[in-house]
């Protein structure tokens, strides 16, 4: 749910490229480790209706504070894992990009923003199988997700600064949290929303979830 919604040339040309390198070495790591598996024919269509989901939650604007929305990268996470997760919201950062919501420089850093949201909540909702209720553990990986992808978002723009501001490094910090704040106040609603779709489908197709 963390995003850099900000124009192209807002930050600096060295660190658009460095972001999108990255963001590409780790997009062929997941290619590699996904294809290291027989991925079966369900699970590419569930992550075609995941893309297509999420970018259509992408663009709902949540008039709360100048705007918010959520993208539902911790469902897409538990329900896709890191690997297939991360080729998933790239193609929607893509997609996003070309209707305006955000810069195709900044499709490199978001992307990496939201493939630490899907590690860290796929993970954590592996950890605590056995240990809480479905819906606890679908709303305790999201938030954890979203509070590791608002991390991610706070160093991304500190170490790259914002061109013609006067404010460089943690100078910006002041600034960064208050967004970070609006954003974990609607990470607390897609953490529900998340636990509720995950407790639904552990009753009806316990399968997609990998139990």
């Amino acid at each position: 749910m963390a995003h850099i919604h900000l124009p192209d040339g807002v930050l600096p040309i060295q660190w658009v490229f460095f972001w999108w390198l990255l963001a590409l070495a780790l997009l062929v790591v997941a290619l590699v480790a996904t294809r290291r598996r027989t991925i079966a024919i369900q699970r590419l269509a569930i992550a075609g209706m995941l893309a297509a989901v999420s970018f259509a939650v992408f663009q709902i604007n949540i008039p709360f504070a100048g705007g918010v929305h959520m993208n539902l990268t911790p469902l897409i996470g538990i329900l896709a894992g890191p690997g297939i997760g991360s080729l998933i919201i790239f193609i929607v950062n893509l997609l996003s990009a070309a209707v305006g919501h955000g810069g195709w420089g900044l499709a490199g850093a978001n992307t990496i923003v939201n493939m630490s949201e899907i590690a860290v909540a796929f993970y954590v909702f592996r950890m605590t199988r056995g240990r809480l209720e479905m819906f606890t553990r679908g709303a305790v990986a999201a938030i954890s997700g979203l509070l590791v992808g608002n991390v991610v978002f706070l160093a991304l723009l500190v170490v790259s600064g914002i061109q013609g501001s006067e404010l460089h490094g943690v100078a910006l910090l002041p600034y960064l949290i208050q967004i970070v704040i609006l954003n974990l106040i609607v990470a607390v609603v897609e953490a529900v929303v998340t636990g509720f779709v995950v407790d639904y489908l552990s009753k009806v197709r316990p399968d997609l979830l990998g139990e």
